[in-house]
């Protein structure tokens, strides 16, 4: 059984993978930023430790009570959606742009940086960082797409992150994977989406548990398919 660290675990798909991981046997140690508020989350039988991924400091904190505990797979899923409603580029503002990257760019980057070396420890070595295909740029241009230009773009920022990191980290026998979940029923995705948590989760948990180092720096959809950039 593996051991398990998730960022943003107390809704949505990170609740479901605490879920999923704890049911089926292993270790989770999952994060919120207010675990006194995460009830569903330790409902689960889950380790809950505090963390606010953009926050150096909680994030050291965090570091410090894990000490050397070994970290087989490590799920950077916290992200904020702040321009969901705006349609349009004109409407996001820079508030939006700069907190959206600080969430979902400085976050996994941070997080990353601080809990490598535990991920190193362990016996499976995989990191996977939850994207979203609204940050390929190859189908922005195919589909014509339009506004939502905060999460697009940090979903971007985020990929690319991901592949120069995991590049480095190959050099430690990490292996890091980019995950699209597909358009899923939570807070974020809406009560139009198309997939359960479950569905997601279930499917992702396939793609992180037989990741290989022939994996590392990819883009997969939730179903197992290589994305495009």
């Amino acid at each position: 059984m593996t051991t398990t660290l998730i960022t943003g675990a107390n809704r949505g798909i990170g609740l479901e993978f605490a879920r999923q991981l704890t049911k089926a046997g292993h270790t989770v140690i999952a994060t919120a930023r207010e675990p006194g508020k995460a009830a569903e989350l330790k409902a689960t039988g889950a380790r809950v430790e505090q963390l606010d991924a953009t926050d150096p400091a909680s994030i050291h904190a965090l570091a410090e009570r894990l000490g050397s505990t070994p970290i087989d797979v490590l799920i950077n899923n916290a992200a904020v959606f702040l321009d969901k409603k705006k349609p349009s580029f004109t409407e996001t503002t820079a508030e939006d742009l700069i907190e959206t990257y600080r969430v979902n760019v400085a976050g996994p980057m941070l997080v990353t940086q601080a809990l490598a070396s535990n991920v190193q420890r362990s016996d499976r070595k995989v990191i996977a960082h939850i994207s979203s295909d609204m940050g390929s740029i190859s189908r922005a241009i195919e589909s014509d797409w339009k506004g939502h230009l905060a999460y697009r773009s940090s979903k971007s920022a985020l990929n690319m992150a991901h592949v120069l990191m995991a590049n480095e980290l190959a050099e430690q026998g990490i292996t890091a994977v980019a995950i699209h979940p597909g358009w899923v029923q939570t807070d974020m995705g809406g009560d139009g989406a198309t997939l359960t948590p479950n569905e997601s989760v279930s499917a992702m948990l396939k793609i992180i548990t037989g990741a290989s180092p022939a994996d590392n720096a990819k883009f997969f959809s939730y179903e197992g398919h290589e994305l495009g950039w």
